[in-house]
């Protein structure tokens, strides 16, 4: 099954970026700002990406299905794209002296298609509106995201 991965390196305290990619308000931090759930093992979580004037454009839902403090978080998605559905969002954390390195993956895709491509380049959208938050307390998330094609 193919796989969307990054690394990036966030001049953060590790335990800023997990509660980052964790909470409620972290993934509303940088993601999108339409978040809503709960923060837990088990938990269900709810994102709504809008247009500026709050025009619906996609909705997903994924339980938080692994949280080991300070070190990985996964998601699981349960709606969403059809594409999306039954797939794992992975975020493997390790500190190197000031800096906290995520290792992303969006794992399980059925099979490459024209939207893991699109997903691919804005998951690295995302992860830099990560960074921005964690290091300067405040990201980009939707609908301040970057704009990368006719799909957004």
């Amino acid at each position: 099954m193919p796989n969307i991965v990054h690394r990036i390196g966030i001049r953060a305290p590790i335990s800023t970026v997990y509660a980052a990619v964790s909470t409620i308000e972290g993934i509303a931090g940088w993601w999108t700002r339409d978040t809503s759930g709960e923060s837990r093992l088990g938990g269900s979580i709810q994102v709504h990406f809008r247009t500026p004037s709050r025009e619906e454009i996609g909705k997903m839902g994924f339980e938080l299905s692994k949280l080991d403090v300070n070190k990985e978080v996964h998601w699981h998605f349960t709606s969403g794209p059809e594409e999306w559905l039954g797939t794992d969002v992975t975020f493997s954390l390790s500190q190197e002296g000031d800096c906290t390195l995520i290792l992303f993956g969006h794992r399980n895709w059925r099979e490459e298609v024209e939207f893991m491509a699109h997903c691919s380049m804005k998951w690295a959208t995302f992860l830099l509106s990560l960074k921005l938050q964690a290091e300067a307390g405040k990201g980009k998330p939707a609908p301040d995201d970057m704009k990368i094609d006719n799909w957004n």
